[in-house]
């Protein structure tokens, strides 16, 4: 991880500063979403300052190319100063681009959980936009890398997401290897059955049962079981059940046993062959019958494709 960039300390016609914070956006870097909404601040703010001093007569004895020069500079020096101090603005975008709710259902629960990119691909947009207005005005912005908007989102991922997926990311990799499946499809799938880990079904004791793809313990399962209340959606209909689900000693093995279902089992063939498309990966798995919850498809590709990185 990169330290956060600050440019308070640095000229603010200095590009090397401005290159330091798209640098840390690729590298994925937390805080990089911060840094960028200070530069936005301060962005506005020397936009403001330029329009206050277009409308001020510069035409005395001692104006000249020269001092207009400097006094653009010292305007986004200035800028930059009082961005850091903060204005608000900043402040106003961080809670914008990583609001973010935890809802009980996993209908609500994706919603939530998608609501950050947009709001940065906006911001993406608007600092295009003044990027290009400080050009005219001699400012030194340089431009927006397009790889930026999705490592900046990284940052502003919500925290329960971002820490399901640092907690299960290696068990996932580490099976992905080996079958082909693609990790991120099984972390959303596992986020979509769990509830991003806040429902995971539980044994007798109340100790966790480590079942993160609500695989249930049919006549062929000889390993520890648990029981858990579950919905099935019967003509479209919810019903509530109680249902035997398998147990394990680990989430690598949850991974591990899912993946032999969906890859040794001849009902899921067709899931196997589109593992490379979230979308048809989803689909598949619901025509399969892996769940009856008529909008499967559509929740777990909304969370692979919106809510999960990597």
């Amino acid at each position: 991880m990169i330290s956060q960039t600050d440019l308070s300390g640095n000229a603010a016609y200095d590009i090397k500063g401005f290159d330091a914070v798209r640098q840390s956006a690729k590298a994925n870097d937390p805080a990089a979403l911060k840094t960028a909404a200070t530069q936005f601040e301060a962005m506005f703010i020397n936009m403001m300052l330029k329009s206050m001093r277009d409308a001020t007569p510069q035409d005395g004895a001692l104006d000249s190319s020269q001092s207009k020069m400097y006094t653009s500079m010292l305007d986004q020096q200035t800028s930059q100063n009082l961005a850091k101090r903060g204005t608000g603005l900043a402040d106003m975008l961080m809670r914008q681009m990583t609001q973010a709710v935890a809802a009980p259902d996993d209908a609500a629960a994706a919603a939530a959980d998608t609501a950050v990119s947009p709001r940065a691909s906006n911001m993406a947009a608007a600092l295009e936009a003044f990027r290009k207005q400080g050009a005219t005005a001699g400012a030194a912005v340089p431009a927006v890398d397009k790889a930026a908007p999705a490592s900046v989102v990284r940052g502003a991922q919500a925290p329960h997401v971002r820490a399901f997926q640092d907690k299960l990311g290696a068990a996932a990799e580490q099976v992905s290897r080996a079958t082909g499946i693609p990790a991120k499809f099984m972390l959303g799938q596992a986020a979509l059955e769990t509830g991003w880990g806040k429902r995971e079904i539980r044994t007798q004791s109340g100790a966790p049962s480590h079942n993160l793809f609500g695989i249930k313990a049919g006549p062929e399962w000889k390993g520890k079981v648990a029981m858990a209340v579950t919905t099935e959606y019967v003509n479209g209909s919810p019903h509530t059940t109680m249902g035997k689900f398998r147990a394990y000693d680990s989430y690598g093995e949850s991974f591990q046993d899912y993946a032999k279902l969906i890859s040794g089992n001849k009902r899921y063939e067709k899931v196997m062959a589109s593992a490379g498309d979230a979308s048809s990966f989803a689909q598949g798995l619901q025509r399969a019958g892996y769940a009856t919850d008529p909008n499967y498809a559509t929740k777990l590709t909304r969370i692979i494709k919106q809510s999960l990185f990597g």
